[in-house]
């Protein structure tokens, strides 16, 4: 498991183009039959990604619990999302069998011992985007299906940013101790996600980006609204940010991401807003 420790505010505003990459840009997150993890400090997240093609994947396989995080099992004392964004799959979670279609997501409560990612078709294989962060009591176990997400469009053709949030781990459909996620999609001839820009000093948030078409690329910004920086980002690729840095995107085509997020509160709203001309 990769570990990221977290950088501050003016380390940051000195760091070149690699070591920008190095300590904030995850890549390699699927790969046929296995599982990957990157660990972050920035309060704890660990983003992972689970590719099931002739195998049935543990979530385990590439981690030491006792090693890594201290129990006998990951979610001894954390809680997990994931979001199919493959073919047709499914996740068993304590002998519990989760249909997992396109664009379905699953919420796993904190004490659930055995997880394992499976394909339906190998040729057609399921991508299960995973975030897990601390947990300090169980919540149901829930199965969304993206039917049953909240869908909410916004933006407009105007402004370069029509899109449809869809909220899966939201207080609105499900609890948790802490972790909310949803998927993005911008319409075609959109480009721009996340404007106006802002912060939110209580969580902190992973974007992953995918279903960026070939040859296109998205241009991530983050770090202080007085002192951004960008990380180019290719399909199936995240990025962390901490609580003090902006994070918006802007491609050379449409695409869709992933936002995951943690930290003091669940209150989606919770935003200090910045104005788009004190950007720098």
């Amino acid at each position: 498991m990769d570990i990221r420790y977290s950088t501050g505010k003016e380390p940051f505003k000195r760091m070149t183009t690699e070591e920008l990459r190095d300590e904030f840009l995850i890549t390699g997150i699927f790969k046929a039959d296995d599982v990957s993890a990157v660990y972050s400090h920035v309060d704890r997240i660990v983003t992972m990604g689970a590719m099931p093609v002739k195998q049935v994947l543990n979530l385990e396989k590439n981690i030491d619990p006792w090693k890594n995080f201290g129990v006998t099992y990951v979610l001894e004392r954390r809680e997990l999302g994931t979001i199919n964004i493959g073919g047709p799959g499914k996740v068993v979670a304590d002998g519990t069998e989760f249909p997992m279609a396109h664009w379905d997501g699953l919420y796993l409560s904190m004490g659930t011992k055995k997880v394992e990612f499976a394909s339906d078709d190998p040729e057609n294989p399921a991508k299960f985007f995973i975030c897990t962060t601390p947990a300090h009591t169980p919540k149901p176990v829930k199965h969304i299906p993206y039917e049953k997400a909240i869908h909410k469009h916004l933006g407009s053709q105007a402004t370069s940013n029509e899109r449809t949030i869809n909220q899966y781990l939201h207080p609105d459909v499900l609890d948790t101790c802490q972790l909310s996620m949803g998927l993005t999609h911008l319409e075609e001839g959109s480009v721009w996600n996340t404007m106006p820009m802002h912060t939110h000093e209580r969580r902190m948030e992973v974007y992953f980006y995918f279903d960026i078409p070939k040859d296109n690329v998205v241009f991530h910004f983050m770090g202080e609204p007085d002192q951004t920086r960008h990380i180019v980002m290719h399909n199936d690729e995240a990025v962390i940010n901490p609580s003090w840095s902006v994070h918006a995107g802007c491609g050379t085509s449409n695409y869709t991401f992933i936002w995951s997020m943690c930290g003091e509160n669940r209150a989606y709203d919770d935003q200090d807003w910045i104005k788009t001309e004190e950007i720098r």
